[in-house]
């Protein structure tokens, strides 16, 4: 390849390089090494042989890529950030076969974070400067801290600023819910739910149809989460869900492949509709939180779509209008 651009004190030994590359000074790239068009390969970087890297890529000073990493298009590195090809490194020792570390379109990687080896880094996220990634990283989420934790998603590129809802208690009344608000993400309802309060205690509840979507046919509670685990990271191809955190707090995020939202349930009387087609994940469990879903059908796994890539394909949504 040809058209890019070598400082004169840098190095560069592959001839897989796109056109509009730029290379800076002391930056050494080996033989092997497949580089991308329109990409920026800072200050003091270092490149090995089974490296490749798409198009449109930042990679700022001080940073080494390592054997078996690869890097989607339009992700940026931050300065000094640091990946990680083997678990249990010794000198002189060498792995038959380097575990694969990916960092998906769009991603973004702060300064001085370091990436452990085999991860993966979903489309769209953003690693905190000076995380520490211990695990696969959702797509589109924010994660920060050591171990790097999920704290919110991201809707950068989307079109929209990142947001974030509250849902308040509500206080005690004895009137049905009259106000459902709609998210961004089109068809997901946030559905309020009777409370009634008195001498004895207080009570809610939701009924078909006068506050509920659909007729539910299964239900399940998810509890004892680890505020670190995340759950959901799915859609369903047919099947409805109604949300309640009836105790503690969970977030939730939605996204259509184009549009996202985050909400907080917390406590009961208020519901998440989330109908077919939307991807759902919920993190940041309260130790305390249980939440309930109730579900349109009886469990089928072949109604899941599991597959963050198949989803977008599924839904129609263009790269670029998750990456730009």
């Amino acid at each position: 390849m040809s058209g890019y651009s070598q400082h004169p004190a840098a190095i560069v030994e592959t001839d897989r390089v796109g056109a509009g590359t730029r290379v800076w000074a002391f930056a050494h790239i080996l033989p092997g090494a497949i580089i991308g068009s329109g990409c920026n390969i800072g200050d003091h970087t270092f490149i090995e042989n089974e490296v490749v890297i798409g198009d449109n890529v930042t990679i700022k000073c001080g940073v080494q890529l390592w054997d078996r990493v690869r890097l989607e298009d339009d992700v940026f590195v931050g300065p000094n950030a640091t990946f990680t090809n083997d678990p249990f490194p010794r000198s002189g020792q060498h792995l038959e076969h380097y575990p694969e570390t990916v960092v998906r379109r769009g991603a973004s990687i702060g300064a001085n974070a370091t990436i452990l080896p085999g991860l993966t880094i979903g489309q769209n996220a953003i690693v905190g400067a000076g995380a520490v990634v211990t695990k696969n990283v959702p797509p589109n989420a924010v994660v920060q801290g050591n171990p790097a934790q999920l704290v919110s998603y991201s809707t950068t590129g989307r079109g929209s600023d990142p947001q974030r809802r509250t849902i308040p208690p509500r206080e005690p009344n004895l009137a049905l819910p009259s106000e459902v608000e709609e998210l961004d993400v089109p068809g997901v309802q946030l559905i309020p739910m009777p409370i009634i309060d008195d001498l004895r205690g207080a009570l809610t509840f939701a009924q078909y149809p006068d506050h509920l979507p659909f007729a539910p046919q299964r239900v399940f509670l998810v509890y004892d989460v680890p505020s670190s685990k995340i759950h959901g990271e799915h859609a369903h191809r047919t099947l409805h869900q109604f949300l309640v955190c009836i105790v503690g707090s969970v977030h939730v995020a939605v996204e259509n492949g184009d549009v996202t939202d985050t909400v907080l349930l917390c406590g009961p009387g208020v519901g998440l509709y989330v109908p077919p087609m939307v991807w759902s994940t919920q993190y940041a469990y309260t130790a305390d939180a249980m939440l309930m879903v109730l579900a349109s059908d009886i469990y089928d796994e072949d109604e899941y779509v599991r597959n963050y890539d198949e989803y977008l394909r599924l839904v129609g949504a263009k790269p670029e209008q998750v990456r730009k």
